[in-house]
């Protein structure tokens, strides 16, 4: 009996220890990506350029400038567009209230005032 208690015990260990370990999966995995400041592959090679540095070159290259310099022309004939507009519906309001003031004038002049009656 000693044997078997013991027997079972040597075997129940021996299934646990040599199971197998289940990975968490690929979800417990992290992306571990590391940012760097530099241009370059290598940033002790030669062309390493930090990042704000590469910024401010881009910037002022002449391709850039010529795009902000589009960009503005754009945003000024579009502020230009929107006061014409404007300008034009604030003077077709003008017109229309001045053709309703004009037709209540005219129905006023039309229809005659209704007789008061007194009545005592």
């Amino acid at each position: 009996m000693k044997n078997l208690l013991s027997a079972l015990f040597i075997f129940g260990l021996l299934l646990t220890a040599c199971s197998k370990k289940e990975s968490p999966g690929f979800g417990a995995e992290q992306d571990l990506k590391s940012h760097y400041d530099t241009t370059a592959v290598d940033s002790f090679s030669n062309g390493a350029v930090t990042v704000d540095i590469a910024r401010k070159i881009r910037m002022s290259s002449p391709e850039y400038l010529d795009s902000v310099k589009q960009v503005k022309k754009a945003l000024e004939e579009e502020q230009k567009l929107k006061a014409e507009l404007e300008k034009e519906n604030k003077k077709k309001e003008e017109e229309e209230k001045k053709t309703a003031d004009a037709e209540n004038k005219k129905k006023a002049v039309e229809t005659p005032p209704s007789p008061v009656t007194k009545t005592e």
